[in-house]
């Protein structure tokens, strides 16, 4: 698999990302700046966490305009793999990737800490590693995950099944006190109609090893590995 890294003014996660692809699970990975205006040869983009343009006017409101994006919009429509993590989730968000806005949290202050995530749908090619229902502990770290949307659209989110975690208790309740952020319907990640575009407020990368005590967000990376593998094989077929 090879995976293109991108990288704006803030960005911080982008190392611990190439470092999970490169290290941990042996993939290629490349940091992809953000004034590139290609993305051609990769098979799959990754929006990490950071503060992109230091988060200033809004979170992802000016790195919706850098050039790659128009890219990655293409790349996005051609059916490859697009992975948004906390800002780049709110990225995606922003360049229309995605449906729905990203509000302060509900506490207005920065949180970090442990969450427990309840894998909804467990057919995508984020989470084919996972089974239905499994609870994840990833961490979060964010000062705006409260995701919200008009009805009509959690509506279309909740009967195509694109809600693809949401924040549970550690046996896999989804209620109102599981929810860290105040964010609709528990959301902790959602992807698009065609399921190819995948934005999470939770970071997967930071739990990959076990030097890090959890390694639950390695099946965000293998299911993605693992889709992009049986792809090549039914291509040469």
């Amino acid at each position: 698999m090879n995976v293109g890294v991108l990288v704006f003014p803030g960005s911080n996660c982008d190392h611990d990302c190439v470092h999970v692809l490169k290290d941990v699970l042996g993939q290629n990975a490349t940091m992809v700046w953000h004034k590139e205006s290609s993305v051609a040869g990769l098979d799959a983009v990754i929006l990490p966490g950071g503060f992109s343009y230091g988060d200033y006017l809004r979170t992802g409101a000016i790195a919706r305009f850098s050039p790659v994006m128009q890219a990655v919009k293409q790349f996005a429509a051609e059916g490859k793999l697009v992975l948004g993590i906390c800002n780049g989730f709110q990225i995606l968000l922003e360049a229309g990737l995605l449906p729905g806005a990203m509000l302060r949290n509900k506490s207005l202050h920065f949180i970090c800490r442990e969450t427990y995530v309840k894998v909804e749908n467990a057919a995508t090619p984020f989470t084919n590693a996972c089974k239905p229902g499994q609870v994840l502990k990833i961490p979060i770290a964010h000062a705006d995950g409260n995701y919200y949307t008009d009805p009509v659209t959690l509506a279309g989110l909740q009967a195509n099944a694109q809600i693809t975690f949401r924040y549970c208790t550690v046996d896999g309740t989804v209620t109102p006190g599981s929810c860290p952020n105040g964010s609709l319907d528990n959301i902790a990640g959602l992807c698009n109609a065609e399921g190819n575009v995948l934005g999470m407020m939770p970071h997967p990368e930071r739990c990959t090893e076990t030097m890090l005590g959890n390694e639950d967000g390695r099946h965000l990376f293998q299911s993605m590995i693992s889709f992009l593998e049986q792809k090549q094989v039914a291509e040469v077929w």
